[in-house]
């Protein structure tokens, strides 16, 4: 088994101007940018899932305008054209900021916070100070967060996300401008700010390669499995590579170093047969008996048990379908004609080749439970989902990122390079400092577990890069936003089941903050 790590920076108020350059330089030089956020909290829980969907956009407007953005995550995608096909340098931002205006902190959202190291601290006395709203005189001319938001704006990259509305609805209040009071204004907005596109991975997870389940961990950890099954075959089949740059011997300080290993799940210490999946987690990646649970709630073993029940259900199905193929040949033949004898390798028939569709169909819907209670309970279950990653009860933040019994560290979120090394890249460096090697590299104890923006971003930008390879040919270039056309601007929604399109009809008008802002950077639109 190989294993890569990666590297996420720490950028915080005392480095923000020195780490600057290389920042920009990554945003504008990337063939697209992954965002993730994590917030102080996000208000009533039962109106973000409102049935009208301009009540959701109001009731999660109303938290951006009174909570605020404790960090967040950039992931920087370059694909390399001089390298085989789907190969792509990487950085990767972790930010932590501080809003200079009074703003609510939900006790829930520290408790999750603090489990996954966070340190309050710090944030306090080194976060990147910015203020919500509309721009302030020179914002825009120093080194802030609101114009490095805009560096990213101004690079016309593809913008990705996970389960992204409620990030996309912050970052636009916090570093961007008021918010907009209609949700159709709000997407016309978005269309003009983000031309390259938006792209969600929930949704490509849900309706592009449909896994069993979508939740950020799952979804990266199967596509890491399935990238590494592809490389280790050593077919013609196309598979992603990531390369990272080498750092100097001062920003290696900055780093956090996550050691990532390749390949199937890690069994848990003494687990002895097939684990007990808790169900709840294995469909929606939480569960509201957190640590008290008694079941597992391993991703990787998840994913492992999924694709074997997958497996013995196609069995059962193909084993099924020609029984009653030899039935109904048996039912049609003439009295004298003679037995004939069925092949496995015989050709399947029209029935056959429409359970075949079917299959397809039932591989991606709804995870099967094996419990009525999970059934019932599915209403807080797409709660629990709209609000992943974001802010978790008491409860659920335990479990979130960790696996039972604690092994949140062999539950690492993991990454794949296409020859398990990958050749790396340098960064740009302050002048006068001298490069490390990479014998003095050492990896950093984690300061939590799997759950920080800056990696999360990471996981997030993966999932694209992935489905990419999968979908596009090796000539497409992510930067065009032309590489998944069935996901481009649409946004997943809970308990939807078609998703939130980010464009601007003809009934809807761009808002007057958004259009003086555009008309200062870009000129007249």
């Amino acid at each position: 088994m190989s294993s890569m790590i990666v590297p996420v920076i720490d950028v915080q108020n005392d480095n923000f101007k020195e780490l600057w350059p290389a920042m920009v330089l990554a945003i504008k030089s990337s063939s697209f940018i992954a965002l993730d956020t994590e917030l102080s909290g996000l208000g009533s829980r039962k109106d973000l899932l409102a049935q009208c969907i301009e009540e959701r956009y109001k009731a999660i407007c109303s938290a951006a305008r009174t909570r605020s953005i404790l960090s967040l995550g950039i992931a920087c995608f370059k694909k390399l054209p001089d390298k085989a096909p789907h190969t792509y340098l990487v950085q990767v931002y972790n930010l932590t900021l501080l809003c200079m205006q009074e703003y609510v902190i939900e006790p829930q959202s520290v408790q999750f916070l603090v489990q996954h190291g966070f340190d309050f601290n710090k944030q306090y006395a080194q976060g990147i100070p910015y203020h919500k709203g509309n721009d302030k005189g020179g914002d825009l001319q120093s080194q802030s967060m609101r114009a490095l938001f805009l560096e990213v704006i101004q690079a016309r990259k593809p913008l990705v996300l996970h389960n992204g509305l409620i990030d996309l609805v912050f970052l636009y209040q916090c570093f961007y401008a008021w918010l907009p009071d209609r949700l159709g204004t709000f997407t016309a907005d978005l269309s003009e700010i983000f031309p390259a596109g938006i792209f969600d991975t929930k949704h490509a997870a849900e309706f592009e390669v449909r896994f069993m389940a979508s939740y950020l961990e799952y979804a990266y950890k199967k596509c890491k499995r399935e990238n590494f099954k592809s490389v280790e075959a050593g077919g013609p089949g196309p598979h992603l590579s990531l390369e990272f740059c080498n750092y100097t011997e001062r920003l290696c300080t900055y780093i956090d170093f996550r050691q990532c290993t390749e390949g199937g799940g890690e069994r848990e210490t003494g687990e002895e047969g097939p684990p007990d999946i808790c169900m709840r987690f294995s469909a929606y990646g939480w569960c509201p008996n957190g640590s008290q649970c008694t079941l597992s709630h391993n991703t990787d073993l998840i994913i492992e048990q999924d694709e074997q029940n997958k497996k013995s259900k196609d069995h059962k199905r193909r084993r099924k379908n020609k029984r009653k193929f030899k039935a109904a040949r048996e039912e049609s033949r003439a009295p004298n004609e003679p037995d004939r004898v069925e092949h496995e390798s015989s050709p399947p028939n029209k029935q056959l080749c429409l359970e075949d569709d079917k299959m397809r169909e039932d591989r991606g819907s709804v995870k099967e439970t094996a419990s009525a209670d999970v059934v019932e309970s599915m209403k807080d279950a797409l709660l629990a989902e709209e609000v992943e990653r974001k802010d978790m009860s008491d409860e659920q933040v335990v479990e979130e990122a960790q696996g039972s019994n604690g092994t949140e560290n062999k539950c690492e979120p993991q990454v794949i390079s296409g020859n398990g090394t990958g050749d790396q890249n340098d960064v740009a460096i302050p002048q006068g400092e001298k490069e490390g090697s990479k014998g003095k590299e050492k990896q950093k104890a984690a300061e939590g577990g799997t759950h920080r923006a800056g990696f999360d971003a990471f996981m997030t930008g993966y999932i694209f890069a992935y489905v990419t390879t999968l979908k596009a040919g090796a000539e497409t270039d992510p930067s065009s936003g032309a590489c998944l056309p069935d996901c481009l601007n649409k946004v997943y929604l809970s308990g939807k089941s078609v998703p939130l399109q980010i464009v601007k009809s003809s009934f809807s008008k761009s808002s007057k903050a958004h259009t003086l802002k555009m008309e200062s950077v870009w000129g007249k639109i």
